[in-house]
C-alpha cells in the first residue's frame, strides 16, 4: 500500500489523513470503485446511509479489515433508539461488526435530536461497537452543547472545506478542543480547480490542480477525502505524497479563503 500520513483522535486511534468519499457514486458502481481505491493504495473510505451505497462498500471492503471505514446517521434516523437500530442496519449493509468512525451527519437543529443520538452513540463507542465518535457539518453551539450534555467530546467534525471556504475560526475551535477537521468538497465541486492561483502552483510542480488542492489539505493537517468515480483520477487524486507545497504556495492559497465561498447547505439552517 502507498505509505502515508495517519492523525491520532482523540479517542485513541489513528485515522489515514487521505481517503475516498463516495458521495453521489451509483450504488451498482461503488464496489467496483472501491477495489480500484483500494488496490492504488486508499486505506480511508467514507460513506453515509443517505448514499445508498453502503452495500456496495462492504461488498468491496469484505477482505480488506484494515480499510478504515467511517458511515453517517442521516436525520431521519436521529433520535437514542433510531440512532440504535440505524446503526445495527448500516454495520450489516457494511458487513462490518464495528465501525472506525460513525459521524451524526448533520446537526438539523429544528428537530432537536442530535443529543440524543450523540448519547446512543457515546452507549455504542462505550460497548466497543464504534471506534471513534463524530459530527458532521456541526457548529461551535452544536458542539459545546455535546460536551457540556454527556463530557464527551466528537473525535471529528466534518465540514465543507476548501480553498474557497477555509472555515478558519471553525478549525480554531476545533484545536482548542482536540476535535479533528475533516474536509469534504475538498475540491470545491471542481470550481476551485479553475483557479489561476491554483493553476500557477500546480504549472510549478508538474502536478495536476486536483493535486495541489488536496496536498494543501493534507499539509493544513486536515483529514480529506476526495471522490471520483475514474480510475485514472483515483490514481492522480492519491499521488499525492512525493511533492509539497512551500510557504509562499500556502500563503498564495490562503489568501483564496472568502466568506461567500459555502457551496452546500448552511448547518444553522438545513432541517432536510
Amino acid at each position: 500500500m502507498t505509505t502515508q500520513p495517519h492523525l491520532s483522535l482523540n479517542a485513541g486511534i489513528d485515522i489515514p489523513q487521505l481517503g475516498l468519499g463516495v458521495w453521489q457514486t451509483p450504488a451498482d458502481q461503488t464496489a467496483d470503485i472501491v477495489r480500484h481505491a483500494v488496490g492504488a493504495g486508499y486505506q480511508h473510505v467514507d460513506t453515509a446511509m443517505i448514499y445508498r451505497n453502503e452495500t456496495g462498500v462492504g461488498e468491496a471492503l469484505a477482505d480488506h479489515p484494515e480499510i478504515f471505514l467511517t458511515t453517517k446517521l442521516w436525520n431521519e434516523d436521529q433520535g437514542f433508539d433510531s440512532t440504535l437500530r440505524a446503526f445495527d442496519e448500516s454495520a450489516r449493509k457494511l458487513g462490518r461488526e464495528r465501525i472506525d468512525l460513525y459521524l451524526i451527519h448533520w446537526p438539523a437543529p429544528a428537530k432537536n435530536l442530535y443529543l440524543d443520538s450523540w448519547r446512543a452513540m457515546v452507549r455504542l463507542h462505550g460497548e466497543g461497537r464504534i471506534r471513534a465518535i463524530g459530527v458532521s457539518n456541526f457548529a461551535e453551539n452544536h458542539i459545546e452543547r455535546l460536551i457540556a450534555e454527556t463530557g464527551v467530546t466528537p473525535a471529528v467534525n466534518q465540514i465543507e472545506l476548501h480553498p474557497d471556504f477555509q472555515q478558519r475560526a471553525l478549525r480554531k475551535f476545533h484545536e482548542e478542543h482536540g476535535i479533528r477537521t475533516e474536509s469534504w468538497s475538498p475540491l470545491g465541486q471542481g470550481h476551485v480547480l479553475k483557479s489561476p492561483v491554483i493553476g500557477k502552483i500546480a504549472e510549478k510542480h508538474g502536478k495536476t490542480a486536483a493535486q495541489v488542492v488536496i496536498r494543501w489539505h493534507l499539509q493544513s493537517g486536515l483529514i480529506v477525502i476526495p471522490k471520483s468515480a475514474t480510475p485514472s483520477r483515483l490514481d492522480e487524486n492519491i499521488a499525492v505524497f512525493d511533492f509539497t507545497l512551500d510557504d509562499t504556495d500556502m500563503a498564495s492559497i490562503a489568501d483564496m479563503d472568502t466568506t461567500t465561498g459555502r457551496i452546500g447547505p448552511d448547518p444553522a439552517t438545513a432541517n432536510f
